[in-house]
């Protein structure tokens, strides 16, 4: 009789084991790959010019956002953001 219990006992986790494998699976496999949105000009530009907002230098804000201007202007043209120390392109030209 103990036999028969533990033969159960030993089918009924095997299947529990199997079917959260194949769950694990299916779940795995039909979960989509999450894509970022392309990188902007003007997204850049908005970057720019928030952080010349956070400057503790109040004198330097306008000067900033105006460098800010001239990146936008030349990202336009070129498809590339240069922050000075890092260049990147690639960008939507909008």
């Amino acid at each position: 009789m103990t036999k028969l219990i533990d033969s159960f006992d030993a089918r009924f986790l095997r299947s529990v084991a199997a079917l959260v494998t194949v769950s694990l699976a299916v779940a795995l496999l039909s979960a989509a790959p999450a894509f970022s949105a392309p990188m902007r000009c003007s997204g850049e530009e908005k970057t720019c010019v928030a952080a010349c907002k956070k400057s503790l230098d109040r004198s330097s804000i306008s000067t900033c956002v105006t460098n800010c201007g001239i990146r936008q202007s030349a990202c336009m043209k070129s498809g590339c953001w240069d922050s000075g120390p890092q260049r990147y392109c690639g960008l939507l030209k909008q």
